[in-house]
């Protein structure tokens, strides 16, 4: 005789077996729809290409100055004197 209910299979198993298969087929669609949303969004925000090649700032002449006195390259009165035409000054006699 054969019984088709013979391995403890009762409706508490039915039942969570189903809910069980519905689940995962909902966690896998999930899945998938979110990882189809992360890569539209990252190709959307991908970097923007680099700028072009942008020529740096140039320091201002009054640095550029001060630079020179710092290497070496004047002397002190001739950075004074320098300085003072930069500003608009009259240069003074030395």
């Amino acid at each position: 005789m054969m019984y088709w209910n013979d391995h403890g299979m009762t409706g508490w198993g039915v039942g969570l077996m189903t809910v069980s298969m519905l689940l995962f087929w909902a966690l896998l669609i999930f899945g998938v729809v979110a990882l189809v949303r992360h890569v539209g969004q990252a190709s959307r925000h991908s970097p923007a290409p680099p700028p072009a090649a942008v020529p740096p700032e140039r320091p201002a002449p009054e640095q550029l100055l001060a630079e020179r006195l710092a290497r070496g390259e004047i002397e002190p009165d001739e950075y004074r004197r320098r300085l003072d035409v930069l500003r608009g000054s009259p240069p003074t006699a030395g």
